[in-house]
């Protein structure tokens, strides 16, 4: 075993950054490596991903078209009762999906009758067998309670970009605000789905000093998103130029030489990937990936584009592995 292989919580910005810039038959072969130790079999975990409350967000996101400060803003939108979003849910499940997660387009959660259906939500998930995930901003101890005490197994919370970079990305919230969130959450003993978005104008150090604050969490989040910016017209962002694939390529291998256990999630920006290009995600430890046509707002391949692409791949989907080998659970 070599020293890849330790499971760490000290990681330097210079050498999240010499991984990054690794020759890449070499960060991807280290990947692999890790990949295949610390997570046996080789399968995919399939999420489905829902908006329940849709624009009209407090923040100030530059990326993002529910925003109420962009012109995007896709508000509007009736907020979604319970039993649709179960229905909706039955279907994921149907389609071989084994989490859910559900979006609200908030700055931080209320108490009142949306958050008691939120908590109605997640326990009629969890009584369909699926995992259950939600994003809905910022929140209380007592709520993280309330929703551990609901079955909750995720709370989404990304860091987006690293914290030199941050203010030019948010102004409405603090990356301090962002961490107290997590920790929050670890205190009512959810699991942490906590990620970032390249793409957004950053650079190559910006996006190791945002894997180190992923990778010094103790423990590692068990979820961590990878996302590649999609530009929507009417944000700030609209005139960013698109990731290069193989951006996105070494942020995964990254990601998972830096967390072995965690499940690294290919999320937004897959619709823009060739095949050939999310073989080589999974390739450098891309374990789960987002099932269904939007995340969201914003595209994602059709569901029998992701059958294609898993068979091509020769990879099984999670739904179809024992319980005990979902890195999750």
């Amino acid at each position: 075993m070599t020293d890849s292989f330790t499971l760490r919580h000290d990681w330097s910005i210079a050498e999240i950054q010499a991984i990054l810039d690794a020759p890449l038959m070499d960060l991807l072969w280290r990947a692999q490596q890790v990949h295949r130790q610390a997570n046996p079999g080789y399968r995919v975990q399939l999420a489905s991903l829902l908006s329940v409350k849709t624009g009209g967000c407090e923040e100030d996101c530059a990326y993002c078209p529910q925003s109420m400060h962009n012109s995007s803003d896709v508000s509007g939108q009736p907020e979604l009762e319970v039993e649709p979003v179960l229905a909706r849910a039955r279907v994921a499940k149907q389609a071989g999906a084994d989490r859910f997660c559900m979006g609200w387009a908030w700055r931080e959660i209320r108490d009142g009758a949306p958050f008691e259906a939120m908590l109605s939500m997640v326990r009629g998930v969890r009584e369909m067998g699926l995992e259950a995930c939600v994003t809905a901003g910022m929140l209380t101890d007592a709520q993280a309670m309330r929703l551990a005490e609901a079955g909750l197994t995720a709370y989404n919370h990304n860091l987006d970009t690293s914290p030199e970079h941050y203010d030019r990305i948010i102004t409405t919230r603090t990356y301090q605000e962002r961490l107290e969130t997590l920790q929050r959450v670890r205190r009512a003993g959810v699991t942490l789905c906590c990620g970032g978005i390249i793409g957004m104008g950053e650079s190559d150090r910006d996006r190791a000093s945002m894997l180190q604050v992923l990778a010094t969490i103790d423990p590692h989040p068990e979820s961590v998103p990878i996302n590649a910016l999609v530009a929507v017209e009417g944000t700030p962002l609209e005139e960013q130029t698109p990731v290069e694939p193989l951006e996105l390529v070494r942020m995964v291998a990254t990601a998972r030489i830096l967390m072995p256990h965690s499940r690294v999630r290919l999320s937004a920006g897959r619709e823009q990937l060739s095949q050939e290009a999310q073989i080589l995600c999974l390739q450098a430890g891309a374990d789960s990936i987002f099932y269904g046509e939007t995340l969201l707002t914003t595209g994602n391949p059709a569901v029998e584009a992701d059958k294609a692409l898993l068979a091509a791949a020769g990879v099984q989907a999670s739904w179809q592995a024992q319980p005990e080998t979902h890195a999750c659970n």
